[in-house]
């Protein structure tokens, strides 16, 4: 039992973890198609742009679902704590994918008369990934906790640090959108989004900066664990890979290629979610609850991963399915339509 007590919430933690990367990168273009969305000027391009995510969007967002509904069975103290600290951002976020999910289904239907839905689709886009980004940041910053319970205000998110986390978080998944679009149409809506990506990829790199900065010199926890020996000598081969996908992305948007940015993109965005997840890990609740300190009874831990073990390979397969069935036709082209 001791040793299930140990294994069992780094499992969780890792399955969690995996659920909540593989949203931000799945959901992160999406949104990112959202935030473009105003930049789009010819109705036809906004239509195509809609077209390419319809197949994916709603099925993506079962990544958050089972990070979230994850959290709460296997850490229900970690749940307990960090909802309070959010309950704001949570709010906003969740309220924001509702308005931009109804807009996917009003915008097809209420033509022409659809600018309030064009709308609720760029705003909803942007704010949930703002409000996500926040999240991310106030949980990396640290939540006051006093015998696992929070002690904090309600506005204790609003600081410098997770607001940058909110602005970059936007920036980012509007270069995954920028980069999927790339890989996903052609003519004049492409060669308009690899300008964007340009642009978008150096405002990144300048926040992967800023944050892999300001992260390690502004909480101490974060710079031990970077700068201490013996983690030193190999955790600088994190950063050098973020350098070289760096290129590779630069690369790939300026020498026409189609996915490649695309992956790069998505590389570049694990690599980043590494780097913070090593920042934090044990701690759960930074920075004073672990995995352990906040895990289930084994009991109830092993309970729920049955069935995560027989429900993840469906959300696997369902997601394998839906991408090889529509990505194998090649691009979005202006006969196809969201229905």
């Amino acid at each position: 039992m001791e040793d299930l007590s140990f294994y069992l919430p780094v499992i969780w933690a890792g399955l969690i973890a995996t659920a909540v990367m593989m949203y931000v990168v799945l959901d992160g273009f999406d949104l990112g198609i959202g935030i473009l969305y105003p930049f789009a000027s010819a109705e036809a391009d906004r239509d195509r742009m809609i077209n390419s995510i319809a197949p994916f969007w709603d099925g993506n967002e079962t990544w958050l679902i089972l990070g979230g509904g994850g959290l709460w069975v296997a850490f229900p103290a970690a749940y307990a704590a960090i909802m309070p600290a959010n309950y704001l951002p949570v709010i906003v976020m969740l309220l924001a994918l509702v308005f931009r999910g109804v807009s996917f289904e009003f915008r097809a239907v209420s033509k022409p008369k659809h600018r309030a839905w064009d709308a609720a689709f760029f705003g909803g886009s942007l704010v949930a990934a703002f409000a996500q980004g926040v999240i991310l940041g106030n949980l990396i910053s640290g939540i006051e906790t006093t015998d696992g319970v929070y002690t904090g205000g309600p506005l204790d998110w609003l600081k410098p640090f997770p607001l940058v986390c909110g602005l970059g978080l936007v920036f980012g998944y509007a270069l995954l959108g920028a980069t999927w679009l790339i890989a996903r149409t052609d003519g004049e809506l492409e060669e308009r989004s690899r300008r964007q990506a340009r642009v978008l990829f150096l405002i990144i790199l300048i926040f992967i900066a800023i944050i892999s900065l300001w992260a390690p010199l502004g909480f101490e926890r974060i710079y031990e664990r970077w700068f201490d020996t013996p983690q030193i000598f190999f955790l600088w081969l994190l950063p050098a890979g973020t350098v070289l996908t760096a290129y590779w992305a630069w690369r790939g948007i300026d020498h026409g290629h189609s996915f490649g940015p695309f992956i790069a993109s998505i590389v570049l965005f694990i690599l980043c979610y590494l780097g913070l997840a090593i920042s934090t890990f044990p701690y759960l609740v930074p920075p004073s609850l672990t995995v352990w300190d906040t895990a289930a009874v084994p009991d109830s831990q092993v309970f729920t991963l049955i069935g995560v073990v027989f429900m993840l390979p469906i959300i696997l397969g369902y997601t394998v399915f839906v991408y090889w069935t529509f990505l194998r036709h090649g691009k979005v082209t202006t006969s196809e339509g969201y229905h």
